[in-house]
């Protein structure tokens, strides 16, 4: 191998590291993007989620309703 010289082996160096910079860059942008989509989808669940313990809610009161029927018709 030839000598390098001291400004080609900064060079180098200096590319290497902007190559390790853009890298890093194009994967934070993922992750990014990745979180946007994971948060959107637990958004998504949470609401899927109330609307459940409403149905939930909505049917316990109906149970209550019957029950309180049935405990006037026996008396």
């Amino acid at each position: 191998m030839e000598n390098q010289t001291t400004l080609q082996k900064l060079n180098d160096k200096v590319l290497t590291i902007l190559n390790q910079h853009q890298a890093q860059k194009s994967e934070i942008d993922m992750l990014r993007t990745e979180l946007v989509t994971l948060k959107s989808e637990c958004e998504i669940k949470n609401q899927e989620i109330d609307k459940l313990v409403e149905e939930n809610l909505q049917k316990d009161i109906e149970i209550e309703e019957i029950v309180d029927k049935i405990e006037s018709i026996m008396g």
